[in-house]
């Protein structure tokens, strides 16, 4: 006999998402002679890190992994504490009820079920530009304010959906006649918008955004992913 890889029988398709949260934490976690089915409830959060770094770069199939920015990001968000520095966040360890069972305040999800979504869809739909480093994904909107605040008109960056699941937004820089500046997040772009029309050809349609941020001409940083519009009578 042989002990197999952690596995979860599941009767329905909605659970597989928490299937796959259960089985990640005990691949990653669990000790190599443990007693059967027993795991940390507590992990360090540098684990967690690494643990998020090699399924990210295992379900999208990219060689560009998490930055040390976007685990500060993730370590606000699962923590829901933004006043930490990331020295701070090194030091803490993570539950599994804050990976997935507690609902993040305000949403109607938990930490995994978000992270799942982001990773479906960079899968389907952003590989490409993920790889390419054309999307900072792991970002807060009011981080997000600060960066563009300052920025000339029609600077704009892409990041992952806070209030939505599997979704991509992108915020941009609308500059005043008076100086002053606003930045606009439009309507997140599900997987299944981004199956119908590309997020390149999105970018190249909205004539308000000019500059990647923080200084590329979008035509410079996604002229590869561009499609060749169809003409005449097709």
């Amino acid at each position: 006999q042989v002990l197999s890889l952690p596995i979860v029988v599941i009767v329905h398709g909605n659970q597989d998402n928490n299937a796959k949260a259960t089985v990640l934490w005990d691949n990653a976690f669990s000790e190599i002679d443990r007693v059967p089915f027993v795991v940390a409830e507590r992990v360090p959060w540098e684990k967690m890190c690494d643990t998020l770094n090699l399924k990210f770069k295992a379900e999208v199939q990219t060689t560009k992994g998490l930055l040390k920015e976007h685990y500060f990001f993730l370590a606000q968000k699962i923590f829901n504490d933004h006043s930490a520095s990331l020295e701070d966040f090194q030091s803490r360890s993570v539950s599994w009820a804050q990976f997935n069972k507690e609902i993040l305040p305000g949403r109607g999800f938990t930490f995994w079920q978000w992270f799942d979504g982001v990773l479906d869809l960079t899968k389907r739909c952003l590989k490409s530009y993920w790889s390419d480093r054309l999307i900072i994904g792991f970002i807060s909107k009011q981080y997000v304010c600060k960066l563009l605040s300052t920025e000339p008109d029609g600077t704009f960056l892409l990041r992952f959906s806070d209030s939505e699941i599997g979704g991509v937004t992108i915020a941009h820089v609308i500059r005043g006649k008076d100086g002053s500046s606003q930045v606009e997040n439009i309507q997140p772009f599900s997987a299944k918008d981004l199956s119908i029309r590309s997020l390149g050809d999105r970018i190249r349609d909205l004539g308000q955004l000019r500059n990647l941020y923080p200084n590329i001409p979008k035509d410079q940083a996604f002229g590869s992913h561009y499609n060749k519009e169809q003409t005449g009578k097709d």
